[in-house]
Order: C-alpha cells, then structure tokens, then sequence
C-alpha cells in the first residue's frame, strides 16, 4: 500500500524537522509513501527547514497553502497526493514508532475498514509541571468529550467522529473533503460525514502518537476556545450533532455569568450559586487529587485545578462567543 502522509503546517519551526525525521526513520519502503507538507506561508524558519528535506529525500515535498486553514491544508495534499490511503500527521506531535507506517498498512489490510483512528495522548519528554498537569487533566474524564475514544487503548471498531486519521481515498469520493469555512473542528466534521456515510473507522492504539501540551495556560484557553467555537460551527451545518456533553460547559459558563445578578436579589439565590459552585470545586479538586495519586506527580496538584478551569471556561467560552456571534450576525441580516 502506497501511503501520502499529509502534514498541514504554519510556524512549525521547532518541531518540524523531528517529526520529519521520525517519519523518514520510519520500518517502511521508501519508495512506498511519500511525506507532503503543507505550509500556510509560515514567517519562522518552517519552509527553510522542510526545503532541506525536499532536497535531500526525493518524497518529501513542500506545498503552499495561500488559505492558510488547516482545512485548506488538508485538501490541498489530498489533491497532490499519489497514495492509496491518506495519513494525516501534524507538525508538533511526537512519533516514538518505527512501526507507525506498517502498522497503518496492517490496521487497513486486517480490518478492511475505510479510515483508521488512533490515540492521541499529550506527552514528552523534558515537559514543565504545568505540562504535565494539561496533558494528565485532558486524560480525565472531566477534561475531555466523554464518548471521545482518543484516550482509548483498546483496538476496536468504533465511530470515525473524535478519532478518523488515516484515509483510503475513495473516501474522499463518497463523502467528499474538508470543509474549508471551518478554522477549528474540520476533523470533526469530516469524520462525522463519514460517519453519515455509514463507511466503517478502525480504532488501532499501535498508530497512535504523542502530541505536545500547550505552554501555558493562555494557550490552552486560547485551544479550547476554538474547540468550542468549532463545536458550534459543527451544529450550525450538522443539527443532529447537539447534545448536552457537546454543549454542556456552555450551559454552565453561561449560569456562572448570568447567576451573578441573581445573588444580590436574594439570599437564596446565593446560596444556590454558592453551592452550585461548591460542588463544581469539589468535583475538580477530587480528581486532581485522584489524578495526581495516580501518576506519582505530586507537584501537578496546585496546577491541576486551574487546568481544569482553563479547559473548561475556555471551551464554555468558545461555545457562548460562537453563538452569540451567530445570533448577531442574524440580527443584522
């Protein structure tokens, strides 16, 4: 099986050449994948790097992406690509598998599916604390989707929607390609498209690999935030896509808000706020502790509930800014 691995970047610079040099250090015939970057016209040292590759590996090869969405990015390797089958790998993960590659090929010839899923841990080496404590707390239930499988370890069939990676192409054919309108979620609504599609997604743990966390906590909200926004945009096109876990942390951002008004009116609504909170802090100060407890990092806890806090008001936060900016721009229509 002839594979294109499809790599959307924009200032990658630090992490670029390693994820390259895992990929060509791959256990897989050379002439048998081909490694596509596409670069949204990067201002650091990205194109610089990647072109030394293009040079000295005749399947490597740099394209631009004038769009610069990853969307954009993805269809536009789709569009160069000669493989049998797309893998999608971004810039800044981390690949510790010479296997990566044939295990794809195994993954595709033993289930006979149309996509394969994977993991997607966020672990490195030489982490910060805080690191350590943004990659434990997305592990948790509370810090991610709850019917997501990324942090599955278990091979199995399972829905394309939070895991789809890797591609046959006639994919592409039935259930057409990214949707370019979308800047976050464009996996997400892809593989959902493909779910609709009734096309079968293989979960497989043996291609999984490992993403860096955020730096800091600016950075995760800021993360977050287009996850939520991008949530929203998955519902404005696909209205069977609402549910309460999808949506929930925006129900609640939106009660913290407007509760506040509520406590000076009466004793009793603040006591209910104060509660309601209580129990949000007591929820989330449990499992950093039960979090902590069990990988042995006892310097995450002071970090570990103002991660969670950042993971979930920036989400709620995401959701609320992409309504409201939906309602407004229909008021003005």
């Amino acid at each position: 099986m002839f594979l294109s691995i499809i790599i959307p970047v924009r200032n990658e610079a630090p992490y670029i050449a390693e994820v390259l040099e895992r990929l060509l250090e791959q256990d897989y015939p050379a002439e048998q994948f081909e490694i596509l970057v596409v670069d949204g016209f990067s201002t650091d040292k990205t194109q610089e790097i990647v072109r030394k590759y293009t040079v000295q590996y005749p399947n490597v090869r740099l394209l631009d992406n004038p769009k610069l969405l990853s969307s954009a990015a993805r269809n536009i390797g789709i569009e160069n690509a000669h493989g049998d089958a797309i893998l999608i790998v971004d810039g800044h993960c981390h690949i510790d598998n010479r296997e990566m590659l044939r295990n794809v090929r195994s993954a595709f010839e033993i289930s006979q599916a149309d996509c394969l899923g994977r993991p997607q841990p966020l672990e490195m080496t030489n982490a910060t604390t805080l690191q350590w404590a943004i990659a434990s707390a997305r592990r948790s239930p509370l810090g991610h989707h709850p019917d997501s499988f990324i942090y599955s370890g278990q091979a199995q069939f399972s829905p394309a929607i939070s895991v789809a990676v890797a591609y046959r192409k006639t994919v592409f054919e039935t259930a057409g390609r990214f949707d370019e309108t979308f800047d976050a979620c464009e996996d997400v609504e892809m593989n959902h498209r493909i779910d609709k599609a009734k096309l079968r997604c293989y979960f497989d743990p043996a291609i999984a690999v490992h993403y860096v966390p955020r730096k800091t906590l600016a950075g995760l909200m800021f993360q977050m935030n287009r996850y939520g926004r991008g949530r929203v945009k998955l519902f404005r096109k696909h209205r069977e896509t609402f549910s309460l876990k999808s949506f929930g942390l925006g129900f609640f951002v939106l009660a913290v808000i407007l509760g506040l008004p509520f406590c000076c009116v009466h004793p009793v609504f603040l006591y209910a706020y104060l509660s309601a909170l209580s129990l949000y802090a007591f929820a989330v100060l449990t499992e950093s502790v039960r979090i902590t407890i069990l990988n042995h990092r006892f310097a995450m806890l002071p970090f570990l509930p103002i991660v969670f806090a950042a993971i979930h008001f920036g989400f709620g936060f995401g959701i609320l800014r992409e309504f409201l900016g939906t309602f407004f721009k229909f008021k003005k229509e």
